[in-house]
């Protein structure tokens, strides 16, 4: 028997008493066990830092996660859901930084990098707890038993073993190369990391003259928008193919030397200046000239600094043509300056600026400044000593540190690489065979990125993270990589149980070169190799688990957020075509990214958004996760986060739902209460009903599952979720309430029985379909209907997501019906937009609808279900009509067409065409000034205001269109209508009173 169910319902507190269940019978585990045995379907969860709280976006690409992994457990596949977490790196080190007021490398040799990596230690799971609490609020169901985390040593065990297989495969190699900086961090980035946070910011843009030595009153000019690297000026260059001029300032008499294309960059008519020569680039190569600064003087007493060079790669679309050169801090800089002996190869003579981005004491005029900050200074210094030839700002995109949001520079430094330029074609061929979802981030953004790829610089200058494992001799001849604990033992002698720093920095190994012994290099990985080398490690791959892993690589499915394309799906992709030569997935959703309510980036510190766990605690995490999968976010477009939409979820899809399925437990307790008969449900009773909307509900409903399996086996959750919701509402506001009468039992008993059979079947079945994206409300609801079927009620049925989804009964399936219904719905929503229009309740009887359509077959359906359309609509006549019926219309121009009308600019041909196959009648009478411009407004709108005259003199129509059928409601009662609605609305407002 089952339970009454209360009016009202509170969301939230409901998912509460869920949790508690799912605790009681360990929902999750026993689901586990009970799958045991069945196909494997592998799924990797990308790492979150656990050094702060869950946001939108995790929400978002949890909830999809949850939906895609209950999807495939319910489908007859065994799913393992291993949580994992992002432990080591610079989000944990920044927080320590910031706390022990660490500004660079000596403060941490102060406190040593064991004490150092003790204090990340202990903050780096902060916030787990919380995390495990929200997840589980929101009703995912994952492993958090049997998590990984990156500094678990079996887990950076499996990291050596990777790095080694890459290493004895010729993929490494040690270079010294220009790369982002974080200053904030003390630390270069990869390229793909300095990618993720870009901002709009105003720098200075100066052009600086450099004195030729030979002839200190003709000057080279050159243009930058960074003016700290003045002072690492080391050579100038332009491009040897291009046309450069000699001109004289008519204004100063200063004699400068630009490109002839970029003489606007410092001119703006001709009179400004007077071309004395030109000349080709190359003829310009070699010449000296006079530095802005004298600090490294000793570097041009070898006289192979401060000189012209030339490359290829000045460009005429910006600047002067002349590029200063710095190489310590740029790629093409470092490039040219090196190809030309500037400095010796194995690296720059100098670099004066620290790690925290300041000047060194060999910058003595601007000592201990910070680059950015000393712009402003340097700019003045030029002035004073007649170097600065013009001074301006300029706003461009610059690149910012994604953990301490400094701005990054480029600097060039000694680091450890894998090699990804030469794969670049295999990259793309595994990406080829990933599916992706939506498949234009695949084809453009993500395919585009992998073109351009650089080699990936996997070294870190830090202390929390995995050592990288390699050992090499003081002038780094000898190269040692070790790939596990064993390997370092055999040959140390040394067997640690720990791999951080502090545990094997002093370790050494014997050289077998007969150079005493090998060190481990300093550095520590790239917490992106760690997470891209989660599928081995989170099961500690080589070394155990041999059989589990091979038969869950590549994965099944993984899901994150757009901004992953430059990070973690990249990183998966670079190690497993390094490793095994194939893609590590199969099958990826990409999700958009969730905004604040502004279209701002969501910002703790400004408080732009609500905190999740109210939203949650206001409207339950079934709304939340609803709100979230049925938006664009899921087609990784952007959304902007609105907690009313998360309300007009629980307004217009949970409470129609809950109060169809209340209404349903009501009067199955009235049938046995006062008909004194027992409801049973069976599946073979089903189908038997005459009733059109049985049929048409039922069929609906296994075309429903139809779509719903199809589409989620293309991981299509942006066509099922508006699926799933608009059923929803087809049951509520059709089915339902066109059956009120039959499921109270005023049509008898045995179609009372039949009305309640059928509608417990689709309730129990969308019950069931919408358990993975929903999975609080299916529960609640699932616990009292279970009642009805003896079968239900083991333990191995205790919850509803133990069972299988159900499978499309195709015998209950009638296509006809179904179109010849949906063509009902759409004459009855057609003509409810002009009840509307002309605010005439329903309440009201109305004389006549006419509805016009070319098709007998359309209008035959509407004709077999007209009792329908005069019931939903009140009206007392239902016309059709497919004759090309002529008419006499009468067209008035309204103030807000006009401007229509003036933009269409009277194609008089062309409207009259578009109106006469809309309507599918012969149009006459289109003369009037104003008829164009309502013409404008019919094919935009659709909506048609016409006075129709269909055999009945001065009959007042008002008129709706869909661009498919016409329909024609005639708007104006009789005196014994009004009087109608008049009655009926007393009697609703009596009824209305009884109720209270």
């Amino acid at each position: 028997m089952v339970e009454p169910v209360p009016e009202k319902l509170d969301f939230p507190k409901e998912e509460e008493k869920i949790l508690a269940i799912w605790k009681e019978i360990d929902a999750f585990k026993t689901s586990l066990k009970q799958s045991k045995g069945k196909p494997r379907y592998a799924f990797y969860d990308g790492p979150p830092f656990a050094t702060g709280l869950p946001h939108y976006g995790h929400i978002l690409a949890g909830t999809i996660k949850d939906i895609v992994t209950r999807f495939a457990h319910q489908s007859g596949f065994h799913v393992d859901r291993k949580f994992g977490w992002d432990c080591h790196g610079l989000p944990v080190e920044y927080e320590i930084d910031k706390s022990l007021g660490i500004k660079g490398p000596e403060d941490v040799a102060k406190i040593g990098i064991a004490e150092y990596n003790r204090q990340c230690r202990s903050i780096v799971m902060r916030y787990a707890s919380q995390w495990e609490l929200i997840v589980n609020r929101l009703g995912r169901w994952i492993d958090f038993e049997n998590d990984y985390k990156t500094l678990y040593p079996w887990f950076m065990e499996s990291v050596w073993w990777v790095f080694k297989q890459l290493f004895d495969k010729g993929f490494v190699y040690r270079g010294f190369k220009v790369m982002p900086f974080s200053t904030g961090c003390h630390t270069p980035l990869s390229n793909f990391e300095a990618n993720q946070n870009y901002k709009d910011v105003n720098d200075p843009a100066v052009i600086i003259s450099f004195p030729l030595v030979k002839d200190p009153n003709v000057k080279l000019i050159a243009w930058t928008t960074t003016p700290w690297t003045l002072p690492s000026n080391l050579a100038l260059c332009v491009n040897p193919k291009m046309t450069y001029v000699k001109v004289e300032d008519q204004a100063t008499g200063s004699v400068y030397i630009l490109m002839e294309a970029r003489l606007v960059a410092l001119y703006k008519n001709e009179s400004e200046y007077k071309v004395i020569e030109k000349m080709v680039g190359s003829a310009l190569f070699g010449l000296k000239y006079i530095p802005v600064f004298n600090y490294f003087e000793s570097v041009r007493l070898k006289e192979t600094a401060f000189k012209v060079l030339t490359d290829t790669y000045v460009t005429d679309d910006s600047g002067t043509g002349v590029v200063h050169q710095a190489p310590y801090f740029g790629a093409d800089d470092y490039r040219v300056c090196l190809a030309n002996n500037v400095f010796k190869k194995d690296g720059i003579p100098i670099c004066p600026v620290d790690a925290s981005g300041k000047f060194t004491s060999d910058v003595t005029d601007f000592q201990g400044m910070y680059v950015k900050d000393a712009d402003k200074h340097i700019c003045k210094h030029l002035k004073q000593n007649n170097r600065l030839v013009h001074q301006s700002t300029t706003k461009h995109n610059y690149p910012f540190c994604w953990r301490s949001d400094t701005p990054l520079i480029y600097k060039a430094v000694p680091s450890w690489f894998i090699r990804v330029e030469n794969i670049t074609d295999k990259l793309l061929e595994n990406n080829a065979q990933c599916y992706w979802v939506p498949d234009f981030i695949k084809e453009k953004r993500f395919a585009n990125w992998l073109r351009d790829a650089h080699d990936w610089a996997v070294s870190r200058n830090r202390y929390w993270g995995t050592p990288i494992p390699i050992w090499v001799s003081e002038d780094l001849e000898e190269i040692v990589c070790i790939g596990s604990i064993d390997e370092l033992a055999q040959l140390s002698g040394v067997r640690v149980t720990d791999l951080h720093r502090e545990s094997v920095d002093d370790i050494t190994i014997p050289s077998r070169m007969g150079k005493g012994v090998l060190r481990r290099i300093p550095e520590v990985f790239d917490c992106w190799f760690e997470s891209g080398a989660m599928p081995y490690a989170q099961l500690h791959y080589p070394f155990e688990n041999k059989k589990e892993f091979e038969e869950g690589f590549p994965a099944d499915f993984i899901a994150e957020g757009i901004d992953q394309t430059r990070g973690w799906f990249y990183t998966l992709l670079v190690l497993s075509t390094g490793l095994f030569g194939k893609p590590p997935f199969k099958n990826l959703i990409v999700n958009g990214l969730v905004l604040a309510s502004d279209g701002q980036k969501m910002s703790k510190r400004k408080k732009n958004y609500p905190d999740p766990m109210e939203i949650i605690s206001q409207y339950g995490a079934d709304a939340l996760r609803l709100y979230l999968i049925n938006s664009p976010v899921v087609r990784a477009e952007n959304l902007r986060f609105q907690s009313n939409g998360v309300r007009d979820i629980l307004k217009d899809v949970f409470l129609p739902w809950y109060n169809a399925y209340r209404f349903l437990i009501q009067n199955i307790i009235r049938l046995e209460k006062e008909e004194s008969a027992t409801f049973s449900y069976k599946d073979e009773d089903l189908g038997s009903s005459s009733n059109i909307m049985d049929q048409w509900i039922l069929s609906s409903m296994q075309s429903l599952l139809q779509f719903v399996k199809q589409e989620m086996h293309g991981y299509k959750l942006y066509t099922v979720v508006p699926k799933l919701v608009r059923f929803v509402e087809l049951l509520t506001n059709w089915y339902v309430r066109s059956n009120r009468k039959r499921l109270k039992g005023d049509g008898g008993l045995e179609d009372c029985q039949k009305a309640l059979q059928t509608l417990f079947s689709v309730i129990f079945t969308i019950t069931r379909t919408m358990a993975p994206f929903t999975p609080f409300l299916t529960e609640q609801m699932y616990q009292n209907l279970r009642r009805i079927i003896p079968h239900l009620q083991s333990d191995d049925c205790r919850s509803i997501h133990y069972l299988m989804l159900p499978q499309p009964k195709e015998s209950l399936i009638n296509v006809k019906i179904e179109k010849a219904v949906s063509r009902m719905q759409t004459v009855i929503e057609l003509a409810r937009v002009i009840r509307d229009r002309k605010t005439m309740p329903t309440k009201y009887p109305l004389p006549e609808l006419v509805v016009i359509h070319k098709d007998p077959e359309y209008l035959a359906d509407v004709v077999s279900l007209q009792s329908y359309v005069t019931d939903e609509l009140n009206v007392r006549n239902v016309t059709t009509s497919s004759d090309k019926v002529k008419y006499g219309v009468k067209l008035r121009a309204e103030p807000d067409h006009v401007a229509l009308g003036k933009r269409l600019k009277g194609d008089f041909k062309k409207m009259m065409a578009a109106i006469q196959k809309l309507t599918d009648v012969q149009v006459e009478d289109f003369i009037s000034s104003g008829s164009i411009q309502l013409m404008g407004h019919v094919l935009k709108t659709g909506d048609i205001r016409v006075i129709y005259q269909f055999g009945k003199e001065n009959s007042q129509y008002e008129a709706h269109t869909d661009n498919d059928v016409l329909v024609l409601l005639d708007v104006t009662p009789d005196q014994s209508m009004l009087d109608e609605g008049v009655a009926r609305e007393v009697v609703n407002r009596i009824q209305k009173l009884r109720k209270k």
